[in-house]
């Protein structure tokens, strides 16, 4: 990376470097000299045939808006004054757009841009009565003056510079500072400083982004850096994404800088769109567009209220979807829930299958293993039933295993397990259940069920039902589930064998306790 100084000389060497006219080149030198009189620069302007008929049109325009026609570059000179013709030949000089390049750089907008700003220094200066307003104009004209010459001498750096200030990370200093090595600030104002421009033009250049900067006694110079860096603001009114802010910033910077009074401010934010517009007809500038400031204002106020309210769709439909996908979640997973429970729970009785039965028991036994716990299971099947089926009807067989499940049921825990073994047969798992507080829990439902009524259509049933209970401690004992159920079945096999409507614990040592 090149320091600024090694950019400056680069670009002092290089072909793409912009150049003056030899009138205003001579120009320059002459109105530097103490000694020099409205003649010398009368007839060093005269010279140029073609740039005294410019300068003329815009003299007798409404940009100078004079009472009486002005017939001859002397004349011109004696009313405007050295500085105002200066500015008007530097500005021939500068706004060449017949012979822009086809080298990828906006030009156009380039030359729209710098008019503006020159139109809008002046007319800051006016309106702040200042003794010399054609200096706001040439000052507010090459405020950018370095931006070209960058672009130039760097292209390829440059469209990073552009880039990085269209996608808003960096301002146009801070991107050439790190794409190049100097600022447009610097290194317009040394170029225009080698060409022999006076400090009242090269501080303006250097300073326009931050005239606090600008170390010097001169209030006059101040003022000018102020003006200009105002023109700067005005003039990114009609490419900002937000110009209301631009605008505000504008207003704001003026009154407290300035001194403005807000009715200077709005005449000059609705005039300034014509005068733009008047004078690059004589610099041969086509206005795209030039737009009031007013203008600009509305469009965007306008389009603002395009983005609110597709916003405020955007969001309605966002929460009339998410309503929709929370309805469709809880559909589904009602659904989900329904689904497991026909693939986990018999159709009849509502108990739990004989499939989940076992999932559940071997995560039961897992956790009884894991904080050493015991596990009991019951077996329990209806006595009698295939004959009560037989003289009753399957209809009242049905009811019976329904309601047989709504007493069961009621007398267990949230925690345990109800489920159909398979046909008349049931099945308990008690967790965390010693062998003797299963065999209470078995006899407590073998009493309810045999005091218990089952009426159905006028008519009163009575069943009982034979239970066999066996124990598991996992951590103490090494059988498994296979076995466990079948100490429980054979448990149940004992209190059938016994008479039924019995509850009967497995014993290892074959001795039966029954109840």
């Amino acid at each position: 990376m090149m320091t600024q100084e090694e950019v400056l000389t680069f670009v002092l060497n290089s072909d793409e470097l912009p150049t003056l006219s030899a009138v205003a080149s001579r120009l320059i030198s002459i109105t530097a000299e103490e000694d020099t009189t409205i003649s010398d620069i009368a007839s060093l302007i005269s010279k140029d045939i073609s740039l005294s008929t410019k300068i003329l049109k815009v003299v007798n325009s409404s940009f100078y808006s004079f009472p009486q026609q002005i017939g001859t570059i002397h004349q011109a000179a004696s009313i405007l004054g050295t500085n105002a013709v200066r500015s008007l030949v530097l500005s021939f000089s500068f706004l060449k757009p017949d012979k822009q390049k086809k080298d990828g750089f906006d030009y156009a907008t380039f030359w729209e841009k710098s008019l503006s700003e020159a139109v809008a220094s002046r007319m800051l200066m006016t309106a702040l009565e200042a003794e010399d307003s054609e200096e706001g104009f040439i000052a507010g004209l090459l405020q950018n003056l370095g931006v070209l010459i960058l672009a130039k001498a760097f292209p390829a750096e440059y469209k990073k510079v552009d880039q990085a200030v269209a996608d808003e990370e960096l301002d146009r200093s801070e991107a050439e500072i790190k794409y190049i090595g100097a600022d447009h600030c610097y290194i317009g104002s040394e170029v225009v400083r080698n060409w022999g421009f006076p400090a009242s033009i090269v501080e303006p250049l250097r300073y326009h982004h931050e005239p606090h900067k600008l170390q010097t006694k001169d209030q006059k110079l101040k003022l000018l850096c102020e003006v200009v860096c105002l023109s700067g603001i005005i003039s990114r009114v009609y490419s900002a994404k937000k110009p209301d802010e631009l605008v505000g910033q504008f207003k704001s910077q003026a009154k407290r800088r300035l001194q403005l009074t807000e009715k200077k401010l709005e005449d000059f934010l609705d005039r300034v769109h014509t005068e733009v517009e008047e004078i690059g007809k004589f610099f041969d500038i086509k206005i795209q567009n030039q737009k009031s400031i007013a203008e600009v204002l509305q469009i965007a106020n306008a389009e603002l209220s395009v983005l609110n309210l597709s916003y405020e769709q955007m969001n309605r439909s966002l929460v009339e979807k998410t309503v929709q996908l929370e309805m469709l979640t809880a559909e589904l997973e009602k659904k989900n829930k329904l689904l497991e429970r026909l693939a986990n729970v018999d159709g009849l009785t509502e108990a739990y299958n004989h499939r989940y039965f076992q999932s559940f028991l071997d995560r039961e036994i897992s956790r009884a293993e894991r904080n050493d716990y015991t596990v009991s299971v019951v077996m329990v099947d209806i006595d009698n039933f295939k004959k009560f089926n037989d003289l009753h009807g399957h209809q009242i067989g049905d009811y019976v295993l329904r309601e047989f499940a709504d007493v069961a049921r009621s007398l267990l825990r949230e925690y345990d397990l109800f489920a159909r073994y398979g046909g008349e047969e049931f099945v308990l798992v008690l967790p965390e259940t010693k062998a003797s507080d299963g065999e209470i829990v078995a006899e407590k439902f073998r009493s309810a069920l045999a005091e218990h009524t089952f009426s159905h259509e006028r008519e009163t049933y009575h069943i009982t039902a034979s239970f066999g209970v066996a124990s598991l401690s996992p951590a103490k004992e090494s059988f498994d589930k296979d076995e466990l159920i079948s100490r429980a079945d054979s448990a149940l096999y004992e209190s059938k064998r016994k008479g039924r409507n019995r509850v009967t614990s497995f014993s290892q040592k074959k001795k039966w306790f029954g109840k």
